[in-house]
């Protein structure tokens, strides 16, 4: 196997949901790269020099070589395809309806729940942070989030699918804005984002987050 040369930007804070992700896909893959902070509050993205790594001036961004890629989800696919098993490990199902809904899933949280995220920022996960009750709308998403999911786990699984897929990082990052500021959830939601968040792969992003 070649080695690459991968620089990770991140926020300084290692509070991006989104740069975990990718942290988390490249940590599972086993693949050796070096993190590289922006100041997003100082707007250091926006600057010339942040800008000729990506278009999108958003983190996360993952160089490799001379090749540049942004947006969360377009990189761990990206890992996945030139990195793929059995010389590394999976981070999407193999199955391929699995496959799909797992960017289903990841696509929804992405585009959905901005009451949450906007109520219940990641300080709330990273930091310990304490945040009000929701809002009407904030009670609305997080309705329909624990709807959507009753399908999926209300059985106990511990995973989304058969095997485990960064899918289920992003999910569990999701559930853990409400059950680490204390608002209701099922059991067996508390249960797998409580499982899922003691994968070593998160633990080391925890680390990193609460320095």
């Amino acid at each position: 196997m070649s080695q690459q040369t991968m620089t990770l930007y991140t926020d300084a804070d290692f509070f991006s949901p989104y740069v975990m992700s990718v942290f988390v896909s490249l940590t599972e893959k086993a693949l050796p790269f070096t993190l590289s902070a922006i100041d997003l509050s100082a707007g250091e993205n926006l600057g010339d020099a942040f800008g000729k790594l990506s278009a999108t001036r958003r983190v996360p961004t993952l160089i490799i070589d001379d090749f540049q890629l942004s947006e969360s989800s377009a990189i761990s696919e990206y890992l996945e395809e030139r990195f793929p098993s059995p010389g590394y490990a999976r981070i999407y199902p193999q199955d391929r309806q699995e496959r799909a809904k797992a960017r289903e899933i990841q696509a929804w949280l992405r585009s959905d729940f901005m009451s949450i995220r906007s109520e219940r920022p990641t300080e709330v996960v990273f930091a310990g942070m304490k945040m009000p009750s929701l809002s009407e709308g904030g009670q609305l998403a997080a309705h329909k989030l624990i709807s959507g999911l009753a399908r999926l786990l209300s059985d106990g699984r511990k995973n989304l699918f058969n095997e485990w897929c960064i899918a289920d990082i992003d999910l569990a990052l999701m559930l853990n804005r409400l059950a680490l500021n204390g608002d209701e959830l099922p059991a067996y939601l508390h249960k797998y984002a409580s499982y899922q968040w003691q994968r070593p792969s998160v633990r080391q992003w925890c680390t990193l987050s609460q320095k």
